[in-house]
């Protein structure tokens, strides 16, 4: 089993180094000094569960590696339009990818029984662009509920969780999610092959499709956000509002607003992905995160009053990111 990691960042290197730490042949694809460190010293994990370091090979040419069996794609959702020259040299004709992204996939109706199969999200997948990069065929779903970051060039702090819940899009226990999920568990992670991988999708993205974006407008932490009455209160109508849409799409996530709440408290002074790419005027997550929950609101009748107010400041918002860079 050959995989390689096209995005080795926080999350992508430390799957990998993990992957090589349970025997499995790994490829990084990073860039400049990160990668230049993995060469020198390999991908050092520092962890609660314990620290290693990993001596895997890393490249930023995939043509270097050439086909393999699975791809890790830790790129943000918004790279994978341009992924296409990073990605071909990877795949044969049976090879997976295993998309870790945020919020609602382009694949999110692919084999989905009833009546919006096969429709596009126009949000996730502009005119079908994303599909042409990215087949349909070759993804199965993954949910992170990991947090890492990269504290220094080939160094990865491991903060908490070790959860990848991944799964066909159809349903189906397939023996390539089988495959991946044991050579996953053999590295030291959590990765459960789940019969609804759409599940995990809106439980997640209960959190993020609130936290993230009031988080850059407010410039303000997780704790900041759930102990202020008003926003605290905005991300239970948030929640709430996308419950509702994942129900008419005929999902039913096991989930409790006021845990999700108290969880997000507890996490503290943390600042989410999207406010961290603000304050690096990067692009954000957003058409993923927010404007997908919206248009599939619009696709189903749901109101959800809350979850358009905000996604109409945010998307204002991020017209603004980069001017100042590129100005």
């Amino acid at each position: 089993m050959k995989v390689a990691v096209l995005g080795a960042g926080a999350i992508g290197a430390y799957v990998g180094a993990a992957l090589h730490r349970g025997g499995t042949e790994v490829h990084l694809v990073a860039r400049k000094a990160h990668l230049e460190a993995i060469r020198s010293h390999g991908v050092q994990v520092l962890s609660p569960r314990g620290d290693f370091t990993a001596r895997t090979p890393a490249t930023d040419d995939p043509a270097e590696i050439g086909p393999v069996d699975y791809v890790f794609l830790g790129l943000k959702a918004n790279s994978y339009v341009s992924a296409g020259p990073l990605l071909q040299p990877l795949l044969h004709d049976k090879t997976v990818v295993v998309a870790a992204q945020n919020g609602i996939p382009w694949w999110y109706f692919h084999g989905l029984k009833g009546p919006y199969e096969g429709r596009r999200i126009e949000s996730v997948d502009p005119g079908g662009s994303v599909t042409e990069v990215l087949d349909l065929d070759r993804a199965i779903g993954c949910v992170v509920y990991c947090s890492t970051e990269l504290e220094a060039p080939g160094v990865v702090r491991h903060l908490e969780g070790t959860r990848f819940s991944i799964g066909e899009p159809d349903g189906t226990m397939s023996d390539r999610c089988a495959e991946f999920s044991t050579a996953m568990i053999a590295g030291g992670l959590k990765c459960p092959v789940e019969a609804d991988i759409r599940k995990d999708i809106w439980i997640k993205l209960l959190g993020n499709a609130a936290f993230n974006p009031i988080s850059a407008l407010a410039r303000a932490t997780m704790v900041e956000i759930a102990t202020h009455q008003g926003t605290r209160q905005m991300v239970r109508m948030m929640m709430e509002e996308s419950l509702e849409i994942a129900a008419a799409l005929g999902c039913h996530p096991d989930i409790s607003v006021d845990k999700r709440l108290d969880g997000a408290e507890r996490v503290g002074e943390h600042k989410t992905s999207m406010l961290q790419d603000l304050e690096k005027d990067k692009p954000l997550e957003l058409d993923v995160i927010l404007a997908a929950v919206v248009e599939l609101a619009d696709l189903t009748g749901t109101k959800a009053p809350t979850l358009r107010a905000v996604h109409a400041v945010a998307d204002l918002l991020s017209t603004k990111v980069g001017v100042t860079a590129a100005s």
